[in-house]
């Protein structure tokens, strides 16, 4: 028989129905929330520990389109490649709940959530993290701790608790923490962009482009706000589901232990070659130095006697490497490589310097390398995309594809496909720099980081580059993005926190966190806690010393932008209006005449019905121009023909009567020319004059006056000729 729980919290009802559906997993629940429903479920196998010293653990959040009433888009009515947000989903539930298992436990274990029941006013995210809690909470898993998520948005000033989506748009801030009653697991942050109308003068507005970064000190009350909606969530939580938790399974924890005579031998006798070897390893994150000291450590006289492996003796060695990192950092204050705490590696910038890119950033920063290009296409060409709760299909405009090749560790290994890791570092790139972006630039953009070398972060030397090929591209920007990566060490009650990490204390250091954002606050953060909870005076220490190294990079960033040379690759854009009741001329019967005009000229043309605004794009500077022109002188030429309805030319004007007019129009057929005694003629290419006319433009300026003779008069038009013809 089944049990309900339901909870009312931040004034929504929540139920978790347990012992109905998947009962022979190790802990499975239905969780309900409006008309969203998610069954998630906990298997692990018991039976077959791996021999390593990790959890094999696997997240699936899994998206069914009947949830929302749809079919699969595409060819194959069956879903197959989880899309990106249903990867970034699994990430999330991944990082919030892999610190709950236990050390040595070392069982294969999977958690799926899956989406039955949609609906577009709960947050998934959130749903699916609370679930999958659930599930592992009330399982026979050694795990009694509960985790939840909550979304913070900022409407119209005020911090809002889980608000819904449709709150979401009107917000300036993206906060997720996951965390349990005492600590904070998991935050990823991003602040949203808006537009706000100022004042210009007396009468006139005008809009601004904000990208609403936050400053250390709001950050910090924001997540405070979170985290005591996580405690009563999670107390709840807790409460609640006591009556049907199922008995832990007597399973035991692995012990990955060695002799600790072993780990004296080696720090008593080869501290000297560790500490030699990480200056090699502070220039790396390969370990081939530390396994030099092991083969050196395994031919002495103790360890032949010992008969040790060399999986103990290098195990030995890793121990001390570890120690001996963290005993520099937390009591010397210096780090494997000579830097101080706050000090960032150096850094090199050199933009533009792929001929054919649109625009290209090679970041360089100690022994990390991003190469970023940024292409620009039209606003039909972004990536198409469907959400569950959404009838329609979407388009994504702006992209940030990160790849992380092999050989950038020194890596002998072939490049496949994108990687959960790949898909989570584009997204928190493309959340730092999306911001910055002017809301009113509709064209496609897409950023390509290519990692070309790897020690530290880089995410946020592809935030760093990304933002500078932005700059290089035209694109219009509020400001410039850095990005730093920060750790720290933690001893008893001694800590230390590192600006610009490198590999190897990421690796030996207690939590990981990536800050983003312009010299006017953060757009963007990752932290990953290691170490359980974190005292919030302890995290706004980290974010004012982030903000050191922040404001070093974009020092560096700002003088590169400053010297860059446009690509030659990259399309010229004009861009003009018409009235709007005209576009459908130019774009003609069944678009015949837009589309002669595109393949006349070689452009691509976007046209907004609604404000009349053209936007003309090419390769060829001249070509571009003159389709602008043509276009303008059809729509002229439409405005004219109403005007010439008023006019009865034949009142006016005689066959064969020479006047003075002013050329007011060029087309490629001929000029029209303003009549003194009111209206417009054509003067067609053919009757300029005696001798033939290529190009309008090579004989006839707009603002000429020329002599000319009427040719023929009717009663809403007049044909003209040179009056030397």
């Amino acid at each position: 028989m089944s049990t309900v729980c339901e909870f009312e919290l931040n004034g929504k009802q929540e139920i978790f129905e347990f012992e109905k559906v998947a009962k022979q997993s190790n802990g499975s629940v239905l969780a309900k929330l409006g008309n969203a429903v998610v069954l998630a479920t906990v298997v692990s196998e018991f039976d077959n520990p791996v021999e390593e010293d990790f959890t094999p653990l696997t997240v699936q959040y899994v998206e069914k389109t009947y949830a929302a009433a749809k079919l699969p888009g595409g060819f194959i009515k069956r879903e197959a490649k989880p899309s990106d947000f249903e990867t970034l989903t699994s990430r999330v539930i991944d990082r919030s709940l892999r610190p709950l298992f236990p050390k040595g436990y070392v069982y294969p274990t999977t958690i799926t959530v899956i989406v039955l029941s949609a609906d577009k006013d709960v947050d998934l995210q959130v749903l699916a993290l609370n679930a999958a809690s659930a599930a592992l909470y009330t399982s026979n898993l050694p795990i009694k701790k509960s985790v939840c998520g909550v979304r913070v948005g900022k409407i119209e000033g005020e911090y809002v608790i889980n608000p819904t989506v449709e709150q979401m748009q009107n917000s300036t801030l993206d906060l997720y923490v996951a965390g349990s009653k005492e600590e904070l697991l998991m935050i990823e942050m991003k602040s949203i962009s808006s537009e706000e109308m100022i004042e210009v003068d007396i009468e006139a507005f005008s809009k601004l482009h904000k990208a609403n970064e936050m400053n250390e000190e709001e950050l910090v009350e924001a997540i405070s706000i979170a985290q005591e909606a996580l405690k009563e969530s999670n107390q709840t939580y807790e409460t609640g589901f006591e009556s049907v938790c199922k008995e832990i399974c007597d399973v035991k924890l692995v012990e990955f232990t060695i002799d600790e005579s072993v780990i004296n031998h080696v720090r008593d006798n080869y501290l000297a070659n560790i500490k030699e070897a990480l200056q090699k390893l502070a220039k790396s994150e390969r370990a081939t130095e530390l396994k030099e000291v092991a083969k050196l450590i395994s031919t002495d006289e103790y360890c032949i006697e010992k008969e040790l492996e060399f999986s103990v003796i290098y195990e030995a060695v890793s121990i001390v490497k570890r120690e001996a990192v963290r005993q520099m950092i937390v009591n010397e204050k210096v780090r494997a490589d000579g830097r101080g705490l706050k000090q960032v590696r150096p850094i090199s910038i050199e933009t533009n310097i792929l001929p054919s890119a649109h625009s290209s950033c090679l970041f360089t920063r100690g022994e990390t390398q991003a190469l970023v290009v940024g292409t620009i296409a039209g606003a039909k060409d972004g990536q198409m995309y469907e959400v569950l709760t959404d009838k329609s299909t979407s388009m994504e405009n702006f992209m940030v594809h990160y790849n992380f090749p092999g050989f950038s560790v020194g890596e002998a290994k072939p490049m496949f496909g994108v990687g959960r890791r790949e898909l989570g570092h584009g997204n928190l790139a493309k959340k730092a720099l999306e911001a910055t972006i002017d809301k009113d630039y509709d064209d496609t953009i897409r950023l390509v980081s290519e990692i070309l070398e790897s020690n530290g972060s880089s995410s946020m030397a592809t935030v760093c580059g990304g933002s500078l090929a932005l700059k290089a591209a035209g694109i219009p920007i509020s400001n410039l993005v850095a990005g730093v990566a920060m750790g720290m060490v933690v001893e008893g009650d001694n800590y230390s926190i590192l600006t610009d990490i490198m590999g190897l204390e990421d690796h030996d250091g207690d939590m990981d966190f990536k800050v983003a954002g312009t010299k006017d606050g953060i757009t963007a953060l990752q932290m990953d806690i290691k170490l359980g909870g974190i005292e919030l005076s302890v995290l706004k220490e980290a974010l004012l010393q982030a903000k050191e190294g922040r404001e070093h990079i974009l020092g560096i960033m700002e003088e590169a932008a400053s010297e860059i040379v446009p690509s030659e690759a990259l399309p010229l854009v004009e861009q003009f209006a018409i009235d709007p009741s005209k576009i459908m001329i130019v774009i003609g019967k069944a678009g015949a005449t837009i589309k002669e005009i595109i393949e006349k000229f070689s452009v691509s043309i976007d046209l907004d019905r609604d404000s009349g605004n053209v936007k003309v794009s090419g390769e060829n500077k001249q070509n571009v121009l003159d389709a602008c022109e043509h276009i303008k002188s059809i729509s002229n030429n439409a405005a004219s023909r109403k005007e010439h309805k008023k006019i009865d030319f034949e009142k006016l004007y005689q066959v064969d009567e020479v006047l003075i007019g002013k050329v007011v129009r060029i087309a490629d057929f001929g000029a029209f020319v303003e009549l003194p005694k009111g209206g417009e003629g054509l003067l067609h290419i053919s009757k300029i004059s005696k001798e033939r006319v290529n190009k309008v433009e090579d004989v006839l300026k707009v603002d000429d006056s020329v002599e000319i003779k009427v040719l023929k008069v009717k009663k809403d038009r007049i044909e003209l000729a040179s009056s030397q013809l």
